[in-house]
């Protein structure tokens, strides 16, 4: 079945074994149903100055703190209490992933960030590693099967932050490494209480051929900015990154990871590497050993870059709720006003339902 025959026009589905709540449907003006618009529109840079004047309080309060991992590994988030802002402390700890290429500072992480603030989270924005200003960090270059470090992070940031309730939120490679957090969540004792993952890469090596197949943007998009993100890991590690630009010079996404993967990664093919991280078959059946926890995938049918009809071929333990909707394309469910987001929204709410 293809993910379009999922639903019907303007519909929103539930599915998997969980009882299904009901949710506000997703329904932008028609104007903004076309997935390349929901997907490029809501990143465009003229929003960022209407983003960063809502989001002015959780910036202001935010501070850097450099995350013990474990291993010597360190990842740098920014952190927003509401004790810096003067006011009582929080009992409620959201953690929130950016996607690949993202950071900390990517306007759907501000936006989110700043309603959870006003709905009394502290607020953690993690980059993974080699994301934002982290490249000097770490030696060793980012690849997406480093899910020790991500879990390590959220540990630590759980200690520091004993008693609150922890919640976490992660969009599209972001959204992965969330879901692939709470199925390792039980065996190392982390307490998350729910997870929201949007739009969540699911099988890598599809996502890959999607790209490379689809809208020469996105692809053109992601190799200017994974090679810009290249060439700071280059400047931060001279000695150790001297031969990057016959990598960088590759100019499509499937050589890139492939050497990548292969000579700084230590995979011995593309394929090892992308079953890495793959969310497809039993990866997801370890959520269900969660206690009280509740875990839900919102994704779009109509998504250019992750292929919907791949969420058909994931586990679903019974604590796993499934979300499509007919609109929203790669990450997007903008429905044009200068607020909160859809998909922002609709995660508060997911975080507060009891």
């Amino acid at each position: 079945m293809s993910g379009a025959g999922l639903l019907a026009e303007g519909a929103t589905a539930h599915t998997g074994d969980s009882p299904a709540r009901a949710a506000p449907e997703f329904a932008p003006p028609w104007r903004l149903r076309h997935h390349h618009v929901q997907s490029i529109y809501p990143s465009l840079p003229f929003r960022r100055p209407i983003v960063e004047r809502r989001s002015a309080t959780l910036q202001r309060v935010s501070r850097d703190l450099c995350v013990d991992c474990g291993d010597g590994v360190r990842l740098l988030a920014h952190v927003a209490t509401h004790e810096q802002a003067g006011r009582a402390p929080a009992d409620k700890l959201a953690v929130l992933l950016h996607g690949w290429e993202g950071s900390s500072n990517s306007l759907y992480l501000l936006s989110l960030g700043q309603l959870l603030f006003e709905q009394g989270y502290d607020v953690a924005r993690l980059n993974l590693r080699d994301h934002g200003d982290s490249h000097h960090l770490n030696q060793g270059i980012f690849h997406s099967c480093r899910i020790a470090e991500v879990v390590g992070a959220v540990r630590s940031l759980q200690q520091v932050n004993q008693g609150k309730r922890l919640v976490l939120a992660g969009f599209s490679l972001g959204g992965n490494f969330s879901l692939r957090v709470g199925a390792r969540a039980a065996a190392l004792g982390l307490d998350i209480s729910r997870i929201v993952a949007v739009c969540p890469v699911l099988d890598p090596e599809h996502t890959l051929q999607q790209l490379e197949s689809g809208w020469i943007l996105y692809r053109s998009y992601f190799v200017w900015k994974w090679r810009r993100s290249l060439r700071k890991k280059q400047q931060a590690w001279p000695l150790v990154y001297d031969s990057l630009e016959g990598i960088m010079g590759l100019g499509n996404l499937t050589d890139m990871t492939d050497a990548l993967a292969r000579h700084y990664g230590g995979f011995p093919s593309l394929q090892d590497y992308l079953r890495g991280y793959s969310l497809v078959g039993p990866a997801l059946e370890p959520l269900a050993q969660l206690r009280n926890a509740r875990v839900r995938i919102i994704a779009a049918a109509d998504d250019p870059i992750i292929p919907v009809a791949d969420l058909e071929r994931i586990a679903r333990p019974p604590n796993l709720e499934v979300t499509v909707t007919r609109f929203g394309g790669h990450c997007g469910f903008y429905e044009g006003t200068p607020g909160p987001t859809w998909i922002e929204r609709e995660i508060v709410r997911e975080f507060e339902q009891q």
